[in-house]
């Protein structure tokens, strides 16, 4: 499988605080990865060195074969990243459906015409199609974690990431988020998520790549990996069935 993504031995510091030590990852085309690990582990760290939103001190990034290391987040959108926050921030004052045309703007570079076949694609595809026409600020939470799904997904991305995304749902709704998810990987999407609810991910995802202070730790087949002690032994006290 061709390599989308390849993190080699990237590290990151702040100050005497080592938040990602050594790390090396590879993301297949077509794949769906989930890391997991506890709080302050590195994931959210990691997800910014991916997307440019912090530089490492030290390694590489590549994507699609191009080294994208030093390249800030706004060219790595366009060259097919995309990527959705744990605390979704719309402009509330705008509608649904402009905030995803946002994305298909500015993120995937289209005009405004070409733009918005693009965003009611993503809005159709995230179930938000019926409220494009409402203001953002007026949604609940369910409505908010699609709207950030969707203005990700109007970024056209090759790699999509997903931080958190299930976070403060209903086990109800949290199924329809898995569902949707389902759904992008479907369309040969490649993903790598971020969740602490573990059978979310491993719903969707082929691999769990597991990370403790900045570290690998374990990855393979999620199956394997949750069935690890050292790995149960991170996750005392949580519901891992």
């Amino acid at each position: 499988m061709a390599a989308l993504l390849q993190l080699d031995q990237v590290s990151k510091s702040y100050g005497a605080l080592r938040v990602t030590d050594g790390l090396s990852m590879a993301l297949g085309q077509g794949e769906a990865l989930g890391i997991i690990g506890p709080n302050g582990a590195g994931k959210t760290t990691l997800f910014n060195l991916i997307t440019g939103n912090v530089q490492p001190d030290q390694g590489t990034v590549h994507f699609n074969g191009r080294d994208v290391t030093r390249l800030s987040p706004s060219v790595r959108c366009h060259l097919g990243m995309g990527r959705s926050y744990q605390v979704p921030h719309p402009f509330g004052g705008m509608t649904v459906f402009e905030n995803v045309l946002v994305g298909a703007t500015f993120g995937a570079g289209h005009s405004e015409r070409d733009g918005t076949p693009v965003a009611l694609d993503a809005l159709k595809r995230t179930g938000l199609l019926a409220k494009a026409n409402r203001l953002a600020g007026s949604l609940p939470l369910l409505d908010r974690k699609r709207l950030e799904l969707a203005r990700a997904l109007a970024t056209q991305p090759d790699l999509l990431l997903l931080d958190e995304i299930a976070g403060g749902l209903t086990e109800h709704e949290v199924a329809e988020l898995i569902a949707s998810i389902q759904d992008i990987r479907a369309s040969g999407t490649s993903i790598i998520w971020i969740e602490h609810i573990v059978h979310a991910l491993m719903a969707v995802v082929d691999r769990l790549l597991v990370i403790n202070f900045g570290k690998l730790l374990m990855q393979g087949p999620p199956a394997e990996v949750m069935a690890s002690p050292e790995v149960q032994e991170i996750y005392l006290g949580m519901d891992v069935e």
